[in-house]
């Protein structure tokens, strides 16, 4: 099976090249060879810009392919650019959506792919959402032979599942409190992304996911506070010090932090994954994030210059403490 990748080097991608490569499939990148990331042996390297459709129709040639993935594709526009360039081209387009599209506040859960996708919050979610429109839409016009795809909280060894990256376990190691969105109780679902890899590899080329939205998550349920605490623990620090903060008061002090917040993490979620375990029987996430978090925090302190600190978060931080201090300071651990 001939697959290209559009991206394939990114968190959640790097892991399905690999797997798509250990398991036979002919394996094609297109991107413009800007990565950190190894790259598996055997994959062919097309280099071609996406954003620029001649660029990417020059990159081409007269190749075909069985499937073709866009991991990087964000907004209508992108979608646009793909249906031209692959119409015809392939015999299955994947859109990588996101989980953040369900609606916002959920109306009840488990969360199916029927869930309704409506997210008022976030700007992001409202434009996978437009993505996957368009999409259906050129299935229903011409046919064209698309799949989505949408994953939730997804990470690899060099991602912290918080705002600003390492700058939380910075301030817990330092001694210093932690902002933590709501009461912290809400649930969540974080999947290793060797985990994802083997719930996606198997859609490719199947033709029962053409026209299909399928989700694709761990079904391990963690609280907030349960996630700051097991990165605590992978970091050393067992009793660090959180301050529970609504997220739409997070949201005044920092738009873009509070948007991923009111539009996403702050509602609880759980996921159906039985429609994937139809098309993929054998797929079962099995890296408990008590797991992953230390593979990450071993990533971190393998090499201090990763230890990056967002300044500006590290300041909000600051300031949203320092107004609670003054109106609730017994809400402040000492």
């Amino acid at each position: 099976m001939r697959v290209l990748f559009i991206g394939g080097t990114g968190k959640i991608s790097s892991a399905c090249s690999q797997l798509a490569v250990d398991r036979g499939i002919e394996l094609y990148l297109l991107n413009r060879g800007q990565t950190s990331r190894p790259i598996p042996d055997n994959v062919q390297i097309i280099n071609g810009d996406i954003r620029n459709l001649s660029s990417a129709r020059a990159a081409l040639g007269n190749l075909t392919f069985d499937a073709v993935v866009n991991w990087i594709a964000f907004t209508p526009e992108h979608i646009a650019t793909d249906l031209e360039l692959f119409s015809g081209r392939t015999k299955q387009y994947i859109f990588i959506s996101s989980a953040s599209a369900y609606q916002k506040p959920l109306s009840g859960l488990p969360i199916r792919e029927s869930t309704p996708l409506a997210n008022p919050f976030w700007e992001y979610s409202r434009n996978k959402i437009a993505c996957e429109e368009m999409l259906m839409a050129a299935y229903r016009e011409n046919g064209f032979p698309f799949t989505v795809v949408r994953p939730s909280h997804t990470y690899d060894r060099t991602m912290l599942p918080f705002n600003g990256g390492y700058t939380a376990i910075h301030r817990m190691r330092a001694g210093k409190p932690v902002v933590v969105h709501g009461d912290g109780t809400s649930l969540w679902v974080l999947t290793h992304h060797r985990d994802f890899a083997k719930g996606f590899v198997p859609l490719l080329g199947n033709n029962h996911a053409i026209a299909e939205s399928i989700h694709i998550t761990s079904d391990e349920l963690l609280t907030w506070n349960q996630i700051y605490q097991i990165c605590a623990d992978a970091a050393g620090v067992p009793n660090p010090k959180l301050v529970h903060v609504p997220s739409d008061v997070i949201a005044m002090y920092d738009p873009n932090w509070g948007a991923g917040l009111v539009g996403d993490k702050a509602h609880s979620v759980i996921f159906d994954n039985s429609k994937l375990k139809r098309l993929v029987p054998d797929f079962a996430a099995s890296i408990p994030y008590v797991r992953g978090a230390e593979e990450v925090m071993g990533w971190f302190d393998a090499d201090p210059a990763r230890q990056t600190v967002d300044e500006a978060m590290d300041r909000t931080m600051d300031a949203i403490l320092a107004d609670y201090a003054k109106a609730w300071p017994s809400l402040i651990p000492q």
